[in-house]
Formats: C-alpha cells, structure tokens, sequence
C-alpha cells in the first residue's frame, strides 16, 4: 500500500532534489545477490542498546524508517524481520525512491512494509500509531528545524521504544562545508540541476591538490561512488547542517532528556574514546583524561581524530535501556566479525598475557587484558550459551579448576575485554529467555 502524498507543505526543493535523484542510487535486481547492512539497523545491537537484551522482535514489533530513501534500512530490517508479525512502515517525501524501495522489496518477496509518502514532520497527524524502533538516517540535518523532525519523531515513539540516528559531524566535514560554500558561489547564476551538476564536475577536477576538499576525500566519497546524485547529495544539497559531540549531546541529552549510545559504522564506540583514537600509542596525556565525563572525553576524542564525518547513536527515554554486564542470566553474541575460536587463538598465541589485538574493521589497534580466563570463556561463546553455563564450562577446563573462579571473579576477569570488544561492537547481550529472529 502506498499511502497518497498531501500538499507539499515542507522542503520542496529537497523533495525536488530526491525525485530528480533518488539516493542512494541502488538497481534492484542487485537484491538477488546481497543484502545491504545498515550498521545501527542490526537487531542484536538494537536489542542490546535499546531493550535491555530482552526484545524477541515478535509481538508485533513496530517499525517506522523515517526518511527512508531508496530503502537500505527498511530492506535490511524486513528481512531480519521476515519470518515475524513485526510491520515496517517506510516514510520518504520522494516518489521516486519509494519506487525503487519497493522494487527492491519486491525482488526479495517481502510483504511486511507499509508505504507512506509524506514528509516526516506530518507524522503527528498521519494516524501511523506508535512505533518501537524509528530509523532516521541522514534525514534531521536536511531539515529548516531539524529540533522540529525530533520532536515529530518523539511524537510517535512508544515510552519504551528507542531511536537510531544519523546526522553528519562538523569536523570530519570541514572540506565538505568549504566546497559546498565554494560551490555556491560558482553557481550563483547556473540556470538549472545540470549546469550545478557541470561546475561541480569541473571545480573537482581542476581544485588544486592543497584544496581541504581533496586533502580530506577519503572520508567522504560519495561523489565518486554515486555519481550525480553522490555529488548532489554531499555538495550541492540546498540544505545541509552538522554537529559537534557538544551540540548533539546539548540538542539530545539536555534538552530532550533521552539517554545517548554513540556507535560509529564499523567502530562503534571507540571513535569516541580517546585512548583508542590514539592506541596503539598510550602518550601520557590520557590519565589525566581517565576521570572527565564521558561526554568530554567523546567531545575530545572528536577533535584528537579528525575523522568522525557522522554521528550514529541510540536514543532512548532511559539510561537503564542498554543489557547489563554481570548477570549470568544474559547471553553473550559475538557480531561484526570476530569468532569465538578466533579470538581464543589469538589469546592462546600471546599466552594469555595482554597484547595488541588488531581489528582492521574499526581501524584500531589497542592492547587487551585477556585475563586468566578470557581464552576459555571466549572459545564457549556460541550465542547460545549464558553466562552461567559459559562459565560452568570454563570451570571444567583442566586449566581452570585448580582457580575454582566463582562467577563474580570470572566476570571480573573477562571484563577488561569485553569492555574493547563492547567498545568497537563486536560483542553484545541479550536475556536467555529470548530467542531473536
């Protein structure tokens, strides 16, 4: 069902620009061969961060993709959600993408979206109902009043539901920002989209080597990626705003009351962590660092690297929202790469002594206290298995048994690597009593 489009009451040229050029440009018959995954959009880390590891995602889950495009996170949620009563209601003010979302829908035969054209500030009156999880990626900094779309979103977002969002970063983008100013005044004249377009083509080829633009272009290559609408999108977007950790923690903590889980694509929290923005380095400077507020040492560590172009979070209406660690009850999942018998060689190889673990994902190499027991405790964790049995089994290891480690002392001793692989999301929790899709 495609639910029909109102007036056009808000943002006609960004509406303009998405039906011109969908983004991201994606061919639907590519969905016979890969899924696209969208980092914050994974339902362990979802339940981990948003329902405290206890969400089975099958009482009817509700799901809103607010500004959804031409579909990457609504195709990877439906179909991690396929096989449960869950509904997912796509929203974008752009026919044109929602087309190519539902073709990709399509080719994978998934029948539990819902369609809606229509800007995500009409949500309050759009009679969509309340929703557990809403998406809203790279939507709020294209807004006049992106404090406007939150409070929209908030609108709709059951008590205990949580948000993932994404809204660009204002350091890691400073050569964007230079040449999209740049760019506007080039184009002060061009009669249309296409003479835009043309002089973009050409400021990028004859920019000199010393422009901040190309100095820095390995962190945003959309323009070459996407072509027209890649350049388009970075560059010549009609509207485009961005944060610092400062300011996103002022709009989403101290003003809206909503508790904050940075977890940057691929690295998760470390980008924001100063000790590992630098590691494998440890300079002296970072003890003097280890009692700030974590919120001041994430705003540090956004200016040590440099490199954090987005800022990906969780928001929830409680800080109790994230699964805890302690409880033997609770089942640990190794994701985003690492295995079990993976790292429990790479620990056997150092003897079991703190080392440099090397995740070329997250970019990061930091050293890791494995503990007396990490080896054994990672080589049981199936994602199965709780705690307690995981560590019942560590217990019989013929190494092991001479410690008589109780439960208290062996979380204890595996936190100092959880806490790195929890750090760079490559570990989370959900209760036993739950079996996810």
């Amino acid at each position: 069902m495609l639910l029909p489009v109102k007036p056009d009451r808000y943002a006609p040229g960004v509406r303009e620009h998405y039906e011109a050029l969908p983004y991201p440009p994606r061919d639907p018959a590519e969905e016979k061969t890969r899924l696209v995954r969208t980092w914050l959009d994974d339902l362990a880390m979802i339940n981990h961060y948003c329902f405290a590891g206890k969400q089975s995602f099958r009482d009817h889950f509700r799901v809103l993709v607010a500004g959804g495009g031409t579909g990457d996170s609504t195709i990877f949620l439906a179909e991690q959600l396929r096989r449960t009563n869950a509904e997912i209601v796509h929203l974008d003010i752009s026919r044109q993408a929602i087309e190519v979302a539902r073709a990709r829908a399509k080719v994978r035969e998934l029948v539990n979206i819902a369609w809606v054209n229509e800007s995500l500030l009409s949500l309050p009156g759009l009679g969509l109902g309340e929703f557990d999880y809403i998406n809203c990626l790279g939507v709020l900094h294209h807004l006049d009043d992106p404090d406007a779309g939150l409070r929209a979103l908030r609108a709709v977002l059951k008590e205990s539901g949580a948000l993932g969002v994404m809204v660009y970063a204002q350091y890691g983008r400073t050569g964007v920002y230079q040449m999209q100013e740049l760019l506007r005044k080039i184009n002060e004249r061009a009669p249309d989209r296409q003479a835009r377009l043309r002089n973009a083509r050409e400021v990028l080829a004859a920019a000199p080597p010393t422009n901040w633009f190309l100095r820095g272009e390995e962190l945003f290559p959309d323009h070459r990626i996407w072509g027209d609408a890649g350049i388009y999108d970075l560059l010549l977007h009609s509207r485009d705003r961005a944060y610092t950790v400062p300011e996103l923690y002022e709009w989403i903590a101290d003003r809206h009351g909503m508790h904050v889980e940075l977890s940057y694509p691929g690295r998760g929290l470390s980008a924001y962590l100063p000790e590992l923005v630098v590691a494998p380095q440890q300079p002296g400077f970072l003890a003097s660092l280890k009692a700030l507020p974590p919120r001041t040492r994430h705003e540090i560590a956004e200016l040590l690297s440099g490199c954090v172009i987005m800022h990906a979070f969780y928001a929830t209406n409680s800080p109790e929202a994230a699964a805890p660690y302690g409880d033997t009850d609770y089942v640990p999942c190794l994701c985003n790469g690492p295995t079990g018998d993976g790292l429990a060689a790479s620990i056997r190889r150092h003897g079991s002594k703190p080392y440099m673990l090397v995740d070329s994902q997250a970019q990061i190499a930091g050293y890791v206290d494995p503990g007396k027991f990490g080896e054994y405790v990672v080589t049981h964790i199936d994602g199965r298995r709780a705690f307690g049995e995981i560590f019942s089994l560590v217990r019989e290891q013929p190494a092991v048994k001479a410690w008589r480690p109780d439960d208290r002392e062996l979380f204890s001793d595996f936190q100092p690597l959880y806490d790195f692989l929890r750090s760079i999301d490559r570990i989370v929790l959900r209760h036993r009593l739950v079996e996810c899709p």
